[in-house]
């Protein structure tokens, strides 16, 4: 069978895009591995009439209505390979089948690079964390932690001042002077000793053991770690692709086209800020870009 759009990613970005197509009446194949970015956390936050639920759950639910148009099917595998050519897009999956479409969404998100720091993994999406706006409201008030581990961290730190008093972990780092007098101006603390690992019961969070073997009280740390793509067909296709501060970013345009003719992106592959309310917009401009192409061929 051929399709009218491929989607590579079955989150919350892929399953915007294949709703918006099947209402308007497009064959779609949704391919998915149902590793989400964002499975570790218990509790999904600030999206409207779904704030507090799980995102297993959310995704779950999308699927089941976005399976309810006939024109939609899904196949819960991983496509390892893309080709062009006259008809559109041969698309190989990594059971050796390959599946034809006329256009590419790729929606396949990143995967975070965690520190190779005792206590980090057991409790990341609980009470280590990223994002202030999706976690942060429900530690307001308590003891709250920043590590020093990439390029946003010194920004991420005056920013979690907001939330409640924040202790900044240089883990022998460095920090610039005019940083260090906004952290001092937003009542943050500097702690400047080598880190060695969390501490507390299963995932809750009881402190940071420093290298001398102090410990240092927190509730819950927020920390900026490096991303990948969870996939490689950006370059087999020849999408152009930027370096960010954290991790690569796919190059789109305002109609999240990419620089490959027919072969569009959306979700946190495309942007810095990373919330399921982006992924799901995005997903959303990136059909009726689709749909607009396939109806009139632009």
């Amino acid at each position: 069978m051929h399709y009218d759009t491929i989607i590579v990613g079955g989150s919350f970005a892929g399953l915007s895009a294949a709703m918006y197509l099947a209402r308007a009446r497009r064959s779609v194949l949704v391919l998915d591995t149902g590793k989400p970015r964002n499975r570790f956390a218990k509790e999904s936050h600030g999206f409207f009439a779904q704030d507090g639920s799980s995102p297993l759950a959310m995704l779950e639910t999308m699927r089941r209505q976005v399976g309810a148009y006939p024109t939609v099917r899904f196949f819960d595998r991983m496509a390892t390979d893309a080709v062009h050519g006259d008809g559109g897009f041969r698309v190989t999956l990594n059971d050796g089948e390959a599946v034809l479409g006329s256009t590419v969404l790729l929606a396949f998100g990143v995967s975070d690079v965690l520190p190779d720091l005792e206590g980090v993994a057991q409790r990341w999406g609980g009470t280590v964390i990223h994002c202030p706006y999706c976690h942060g409201y429900e530690f307001s008030g308590q003891r709250l932690g920043v590590l020093n581990l990439s390029k946003i961290s010194g920004h991420q730190a005056t920013l979690i001042t907001e939330w409640g008093p924040t202790t900044f972990f240089l883990d022998g780092g460095t920090l610039d002077p005019e940083l260090r007098a906004e952290l001092k101006r937003r009542g943050a603390e500097i702690e400047p000793r080598p880190v060695a690992r969390l501490v507390g019961q299963g995932v809750d969070l009881s402190g940071v053991q420093l290298q001398d073997g102090t410990v240092a009280p927190i509730d819950a740390l927020f920390i900026g770690p490096a991303y990948r793509f969870n996939s490689g067909l950006p370059k087999v296709l020849g999408c152009a692709v930027e370096d960010g501060p954290l991790g690569p970013t796919l190059t789109v345009n305002d109609m999240k086209a990419t620089t490959v003719s027919g072969v569009y992106a959306a979700g946190d592959i495309t942007r810095g800020g990373h919330t399921v309310a982006f992924a799901s917009a995005d997903g959303v401009m990136a059909a009726l870009a689709i749909h607009r192409s396939l109806a009139f061929g632009v």
